[in-house]
């Protein structure tokens, strides 16, 4: 018998995986959390029947929202991951050794651990003895911040629920505050290809526009979100993400990838012609 998992893009779309076992679901404060098997990507996780990442591609977008941001701040000490509770944010933060702090805040202890079980690659960024979890809401984590951190990387799910908050105009200021005056934050900043997720997108870069006063949106192609095709905010105090790019500087680190070159950071910048009319409405709005 086949069996597939299937998650509606629109009320007319549809992403389907076969799936060859239903390895975990369960029940969490906060969202229902599945694992599944597939050939075609590996294990992978749902959040309340959403795709939040799989083995073949999670490389992708961890690598797109940690060395944009790396490439760029010449010294990043403290960071701060809002979500993040699979680790592979943290994973990707590890390879540098500058960083001396690491804090994730994670407000879901259940998703932490059905990770350390079944994505053990991801789960381990938050082994390294620099990462201190805290299981707590992002937003009220913040509010007691105040120029504390060099980086803040949003990596919470939709602007749906519980995270609902991560996408507001306050959670916005409230991470300016809490930056020293050269940080830098990202944030995931979905699909704008299909019509009912352009608003999020809007409102999203809405307020980062008028909250930072350099605010840049840069792309991927993941194939397991919706249309294939995602973006990433980058809000800063001081740094361009193309202007102050010192691509010399992170090669000779050394690192290795399988998504994120210094090439493709200056790529990822140069945006469809309907998302760039669609960012410039709403930074010309009143």
């Amino acid at each position: 018998m086949d069996l597939w998992f299937s998650e509606y893009h629109t009320n007319g779309v549809k992403m389907s995986i076969r799936v060859e076992k239903q390895l975990f679901s369960e029940e969490s404060d906060f969202q229902r959390i599945d694992v599944f098997g597939s050939e075609e990507f590996g294990r992978f996780v749902t959040l309340d029947g959403s795709v939040i990442f799989s083995e073949k591609d999670e490389f992708i977008y961890d690598e797109m929202i940690v060395h944009v941001p790396m490439a760029v701040h010449p010294a990043v000490r403290k960071v701060l991951v809002i979500g993040g509770g699979d680790g592979g944010v943290a994973r990707e933060l590890s390879y540098y050794e500058e960083i001396e702090q690491i804090d994730v805040v994670e407000p879901d202890a259940l998703f932490v651990r059905v990770c350390q079980e079944f994505f053990p690659d991801n789960a381990r960024g938050l082994d390294d003895p620099r990462v201190k979890v805290y299981y707590r809401d992002g937003l009220r984590f913040l509010r007691r911040k105040q120029d504390e951190y060099d980086l803040i990387i949003n990596d919470s799910t939709d602007p749906l629920g519980h995270t609902a908050g991560l996408f507001t105009k306050e959670f916005y200021g409230s991470c300016y505050r809490a930056l020293h005056d050269d940080g830098i934050m990202v944030y995931q900043h979905g699909s704008p290809f299909f019509d009912e997720d352009e608003d999020a997108c809007r409102a999203m870069h809405r307020k980062a526009y008028r909250s930072f006063p350099i605010s840049r949106v840069y792309q991927a192609h993941i194939p397991t979100c919706p249309s294939g095709y995602w973006l990433f905010g980058f809000a800063s105090k001081k740094y361009h993400p193309l202007h102050d790019l010192d691509a010399e500087r992170w090669k000779r680190r050394g690192l290795k990838t399988w998504y994120y070159t210094t090439n493709l950071h200056t790529g990822a910048f140069m945006l469809p012609k309907y998302v760039e009319d669609l960012l410039e409405e709403e930074e010309h709005r009143t």
